[in-house]
């Protein structure tokens, strides 16, 4: 439940919750493979296919800012230049913070939901693909098990919108994360010109 204080610009919110099925998979940026099994992918992959089947009038608010095609299109273009559209074709429900700290493991569970809303496809799927890329292996997992994602335009740009956090102004010289966003943005930014 959410609603607005009349007497002040303030928003207030109560939730509902239950207790999670297993503990926090780790931090939000992971630095070493969780080593999840098959079955917790399976759960990933279901709950997110069904999240983005339905329908809600919400807008996401990745990093508590309300996504916009002129988000999007701001932050990819502060940090990438290029000959390429940054049109948002398909917006729909996700969880807008989906990172390890917000899922549980060995039983999958998705939890933290005050950012869900619509969203560009795919920004889920690049969201935990960046907080993996300090393990190559588990950040190659993501891009595998969220093919359809990746593959699409809007997950191309979704990957240039979290590598762009990534790489950005705010960037930390021995984050880890560094190069392989960089190599990674390099190959969409290619294949958006081509394409």
């Amino acid at each position: 439940m959410v609603w607005r204080d009349t007497n002040a610009t303030v928003m207030w919110r109560a939730d509902e919750t239950d207790l999670l099925p297993a503990r926090p998979v780790g931090n939000a940026v992971l630095s070493e493979d969780p080593e999840i099994p098959n079955e917790w992918w399976a759960g990933l992959n279901a709950s997110l296919g069904a999240l983005a089947a339905h329908r809600t009038g919400r807008v996401a608010t990745p990093d508590t800012d309300t996504i916009t095609q002129a988000s999007v299109t701001e932050s990819i273009r502060a940090v990438f230049s290029g000959d390429f559209e940054t049109t948002v074709q398909r917006w729909v429900p996700a969880h807008a913070d989906l990172n390890w700290a917000n899922v549980t493991a060995p039983v999958f569970s998705l939890f933290d939901w005050e950012d869900w809303g619509n969203a560009p496809q795919g920004l889920d799927s690049a969201s935990l693909w960046g907080s993996s890329l300090a393990v190559p292996s588990l950040a190659d997992r993501v891009r595998q098990e969220r093919r359809q994602d990746f593959e699409s335009r809007d997950g191309k740009l979704m990957t240039l919108f979290v590598c762009s956090k990534i790489l950005g102004p705010y960037a930390h010289p021995e984050d880890p994360r560094l190069e392989p966003a960089r190599r990674m943005a390099e190959h969409v930014i290619d294949e958006l010109q081509t394409g």
